[in-house]
């Protein structure tokens, strides 16, 4: 999984990430925006779920994260569809709407925009 850390014209941080894995750096982007205590608590799940059978949630604004003790999976909220909705034979682009990491390589990159973010 590879990703870039970039500022905009207003200081503020973007995060873009390899094909793949789009969504993690739209859920930086949308999600956290700097705030490094959404990091904290992330991080401090992804502690409290290793190596036991559960899981945690966070619903944001415009994505969803979940985590156990090996995955990460982050989906948009708008993928709230239902098997009922779509029609035989249609589907929909959710490449960049659903991405699944694991827990390590995404705290990685938690550790990495929390450096950059700290390195103004």
């Amino acid at each position: 999984m590879e990703y870039e850390f970039l500022r905009d014209v207003t200081g503020r941080v973007l995060v873009r990430m390899s094909m793949g894995h789009e969504v993690v750096g739209h859920w930086f982007n949308e999600e956290v925006k700097d705030n490094l205590a959404l990091l904290d608590e992330v991080e401090q799940a992804a502690h409290s779920v290793k190596g036991s059978e559960r899981q945690w949630q966070r619903t944001g604004h415009e994505y969803t994260l979940w985590l156990d003790g090996e995955e990460v999976i982050i989906r948009a909220n708008q993928l709230e569809i239902s098997g009922d909705e779509i029609e035989e034979g249609m589907s929909y682009y959710d490449e960049e709407s659903l991405s699944f990491c694991g827990v390590e390589d995404f705290l990685q990159v938690v550790n990495a925009y929390r450096e950059f973010v700290n390195h103004r």
